[in-house]
């Protein structure tokens, strides 16, 4: 079995023919190469650090023996140099690197493995995380039990900036929730923690400066600058940055419902319960406002050690701008462009205090105006071309759009998401002005309980995108690997699979017939949340206080049963003609068990909760487009073509069915689609064929 080399190609850590159990790497590394032979793991593994790294390698290195021993039984000791003896892993620290994490920090590493041990080679000790990040991913099992594939490997990221956004201001999130997901950033080496930290529903950090912020806007749910600091250096020690996010001048209602004064136009102000765009916003004119983010920012500064803080800036309306005669007569007298100057004006005043404090500021793409600072990073909601303009006129930037985990899109659109246009004209200075991307996680329709499974793992596609070479692009791939990395994350802690299912347990009220539960358990993994900001249209009177455990709370935002049927699909029907009973079965199957769930929801369990009781029309509507596919599946299977008046007819039924129902969808709706249109002869798209 001979060596072979897997460097910047799509089809990484696929072609490995000959090599057993291949790897699955998340994030795709820049250079692989297999070689022959293996490291067998058992017992006690001997090992050995050697130069100048700090204790954040010794703590990694507990956390890797931790989990070992939980997976395989396996742990780590330190050799005794009295006692000669192989040595498992030697790591090879040059230094220990900033203490604090730092962008654009050297994040590279070198991995070796051959049958008498493996060696890790970094310059840093985050390069040596990262390092073992994807060491922790290697482990392979066979007859002969457990080992590491022989492997030598060079890796580095493609983009410094490479973040996941928490808003913890529209529901909140307690530091437990952070401290999982951060574990599970460090895994896929994301290297930015977001904090979205006030917003019009809350004010979530402590002020002792100003404590009436936390007190009168945050319901009591806050972040103590205890809990604030060890976040921070829980981040730290897996080299994670952390950014903090005061949103300003707009989305202020937590800040003015103890500060009246402050805002555009009189209050009183109580905290926002709804989602959307509200009206208040500080008001600029007020050198009142200045001395109290002054105060605030300066204080704020001593907690948060990262040279950056994001102003928000988003959002701004402009409606009590344009209401207060006064702002309109101050907005004039400086010869102030409209409300675009006057938040322009705003944004220079903040970062003057930043700059005081010694912090630069981030802020989203309303920021970007005519004398904006020189070194502020503009993040981009509103896409690519958004910060190629901005790298265009001197300014940092990182993407968002694309990476709203919060709209459940599936992983492929965000790992064909790339920061950088494909054929862009931006010149070599100005494309390494675009430091990288944000995953966001918005708040609105999560709780403690679900977060993680709108994080995970799809954000690990995101992961890849930011750190991988641009050429990694095989979706099939990356969903391949995907399913490992989600079973290496649920080890480490999150909670992507385990949270949803309690609430399934909940939904089906108390301890169903195994049946039953099977039959749960199918139909929510065969669903989807709706997509977009769809769920907002469809649950207006939704609020801070709802109940967020319904089928759409329950169900992953891509359901991996309707992605596989949807790939059987296509393919069989790309080959053409007759289907073969083996291609079929799989289809057959899945259609099958779809259709006995769903009758058994709807006829067994829809008694058990309301939320189930609401749910019943889906799971009938799921019975019945099984039944169709079912249906379809065997006229292609027989040969035959079914009328004009059976396609109307079962196209009809899939129409009905396709309408949500709790904020919950059928995806498997538009592959069925295609085998009716094939058993009809009318082409997998619905047309006839010429």
């Amino acid at each position: 079995m001979g060596a072979g080399l897997i460097a910047l190609a799509p089809e990484l850590l696929q072609a490995q023919a000959g090599i057993p159990g291949p790897c699955e790497i998340v994030p795709a590394p820049a250079e692989l190469t297999f070689q022959a032979g293996r490291l067998p793991m058992k017992g006690v593994l001997a090992v050995a650090v050697v130069g100048n790294p700090d204790n954040r390698l010794r703590a990694a290195l507990a956390r890797l023996g931790k989990l070992w021993s939980n997976r395989m039984g396996i742990g780590f000791e330190d050799p005794d140099p009295a006692v000669p003896g192989p040595i498992f892993l030697r790591i090879e620290c040059a230094g220990p690197g900033p203490a604090v994490p730092t962008l654009g920090e050297d994040e590279s590493y070198e991995l070796a493995v051959s049958p008498g041990g493996a060696v890790l080679r970094a310059a840093t000790t985050v390069g040596a995380l990262r390092g073992l990040a994807t060491l922790v991913q290697l482990p392979q099992r066979d007859s002969a039990g457990w080992h590491l594939p022989a492997i030598t490997l060079r890796d580095s990221p493609r983009f410094p900036w490479r973040g996941l956004m928490i808003d913890v201001a529209r529901h909140w999130q307690p530091p437990g929730v952070i401290e999982r997901n951060l574990d599970a950033m460090a895994l896929v080496k994301l290297n930015v923690l977001h904090l979205h930290l006030t917003d019009d529903q809350g004010f979530r950090i402590e002020s002792r400066s100003h404590p009436e912020l936390c007190a009168q806007g945050s319901d009591g749910r806050y972040f103590t600058q205890e809990q604030m600091r060890d976040i921070v250096a829980y981040a730290a020690s897996r080299g994670i940055r952390v950014v903090p996010e005061f949103d300003l001048p707009g989305h202020a209602t937590s800040w003015v419902v103890s500060h009246p004064e402050l805002a555009s136009l009189p209050g009183p102000y109580s905290i926002e319960r709804h989602w959307g765009v509200f009206n208040p916003v500080l008001d600029p004119t007020k050198e009142e406002v200045y001395r109290l983010l002054d105060d605030f920012l300066g204080e704020m500064s001593g907690i948060f050690p990262d040279p950056w803080v994001h102003i928000g800036g988003d959002e701004n309306n402009g409606v009590q701008w344009s209401a207060n005669p006064r702002i309109q007569a101050f907005l004039r007298a400086r010869g102030l462009d409209g409300n675009a100057g006057l938040q322009a004006y705003f944004n220079g005043r903040v970062g003057a205090i930043l700059a005081r404090h010694g912090k630069r500021m981030v802020g989203w793409d309303e920021i970007l105006a005519p004398g904006l600072a020189g070194g502020t990073v503009i993040q981009s909601w509103r896409g690519a071309g958004s910060l190629a303009a901005a790298a265009r006129l001197g300014y940092d930037g990182v993407l968002s759009n694309g990476y709203y985990i919060d709209l459940m899109q599936p992983a492929g659109s965000h790992y064909l998401n790339d920061p950088i246009q494909e054929g862009t004209s931006l010149t070599e200075v100005e494309r390494r002005r675009i430091l990288g991307g944000e995953a966001t996680m918005w708040s609105e329709w999560v709780t403690p309980d679900t977060i993680d499974s709108r994080i995970w793992p799809r954000t690990a596609a995101i992961a890849e995108r930011l750190w991988s070479p641009r050429e990694v692009r095989d979706v099939a791939d990356m969903y391949r690997r995907l399913d490992a990395i989600s079973a290496r994350l649920e080890e480490g802690g999150s909670m992507q699979a385990k949270g949803p299912e309690a609430l399934a347990r909940r939904l089906a009220g108390g301890d169903p017939d195994p049946s039953d539960r099977e039959a749960l358990r199918i139909f929510l993994e065969a669903i989807e949340p709706v997509k977009g900001y769809e769920r907002g249209m469809l649950q207006p009177w939704s609020v801070q206080s709802t109940p967020l455990d319904g089928i759409a709370d329950c169900a992953q935002p891509e359901s991996r049963s309707a992605r596989v049927f949807a790939g059987d699909v296509d393919r069989a029907l790309a080959a053409g003609g007759r289907l073969e009973p083996a291609v079929a079965a799989p289809m057959i199957s899945q259609l099958a068990a779809w259709g006995r769930a769903g009758s058994r929801v709807a006829e067994n369990l829809s008694g058990r909760s309301a939320a189930l009781k609401e749910a019943a029309p889906l799971a009938r509507a799921l019975a019945k487009v099984s039944a169709t596919g079912l249906d379809a599946v065997g006229e292609l299977v027989a040969g035959g073509a079914r009328s004009r008046a059976w396609f109307a007819a079962q196209s009809a039924i899939l129409d009905s069915a396709a309408p949500p129902v709790s904020a919950a969808e059928l995806p498997m709706i538009p592959p069925i689609r295609r085998l009716v249109a094939a058993a009809a002869g009318m082409g997998s798209g619905g047309e006839s064929p010429p």
